[in-house]
């Protein structure tokens, strides 16, 4: 009885990583997900969905796959997209932050290789809490095609 249940929740655990969402104590991130490159290509972005239960920053983002993983914003400017880092983003308590193309996402540069559609890439959030205290998020965060779109599943 006792493995069934220790099976049970390492199942439900890696459900959880696998689907990009991860719920932690305040924090929870879903639908991650990062932008396949083509040969050559040494940038790309990660997009996401987060919300809190009380506020929260997003203050920094790593992942073994790059050292140069960064929390970037863009914006036009005098009828030009702009993209530059930014030093965090703010999670209002209750509410969904969407990092998406086209406004807050994360960054990650010199890549040592292309990401193709179907490949898993370690992401580990930071956030600084209203009280000063960190909390971290790890994910397992699927790449995509360039358009965007989920690798294939191959059907029967």
């Amino acid at each position: 009885m006792k493995n069934h249940i220790k099976s049970s929740l390492i199942a439900m655990l890696l459900t959880l990583l696998c689907t990009g969402q991860v719920l932690a104590q305040n924090v929870t991130v879903k639908d991650a997900w990062i932008r396949g490159t083509v040969q050559g290509q040494t940038a790309t972005g990660a997009f996401m969905e987060i919300s809190a239960k009380s506020a929260a920053r997003l203050i920094s983002v790593a992942t073994p796959l790059t050292r140069h993983a960064e929390v970037h914003n863009m914006k036009m400017e005098n009828g030009v997209m702009k993209m530059f880092p930014v030093d965090g983003i703010d999670v209002p308590a209750g509410q969904t932050v969407k990092l998406a193309s086209g406004g807050y996402h994360v960054m990650l540069m010199n890549l040592p290789r292309a990401l193709n559609a179907g490949d898993r890439v370690p992401l580990q959030l930071t956030f600084e809490l209203a009280d000063r205290k960190r909390e971290t998020v790890e994910l397992s965060v699927e790449v995509r095609d360039v358009r965007g779109q989920p690798a294939p599943q191959h059907r029967h």
